[in-house]
């Protein structure tokens, strides 16, 4: 039904950026909430940042605040992170995932489809 292709990602030092990008497929004509989650290693998957289908609310997980920023552009049914001021702490493999019902949030069980993860490696 909903396909979600990941690109970006990659290796950078500390304090370094990086932008990942999410392009989502298939039947996605409705006002679908889009989501970040991060996996680090020996970790379970963390909410990392959302946002529904107007922009106007998003939501940050407390260890990115100020650093990362989430957008989308529902023209072309993409969503991007952009990652700034990067700690090793934020190594981690990222996931996009897609909520059809439109509502989001920071629980792994509100989504649906997920992309297929993409390695961020951040160097001390």
């Amino acid at each position: 039904q909903v396909q979600l292709v990941q690109s970006g990602g990659g290796l950078v030092q500390a304090g370094g950026s990086l932008r990942l990008s999410c392009a989502a497929s298939g039947r996605t004509f409705g006002t679908y909430a889009m989501g970040w989650f991060r996996r680090a290693p020996g970790k379970e998957r963390e909410f990392v940042a959302g946002m529904r289908w107007s922009g106007g609310s998003t939501l940050y997980a407390d260890s990115v605040k100020g650093r990362f920023t989430i957008s989308r552009d529902n023209t072309k049914n993409t969503v991007d992170l952009q990652m700034n001021s990067l700690k090793p702490e934020d190594t981690a493999v990222y996931y996009c995932a897609a909520d059809l019902k439109g509502i989001g949030g920071d629980r792994l069980w509100a989504y649906d489809y997920w992309g297929q993860g993409t390695q961020v490696t951040v160097s001390s």
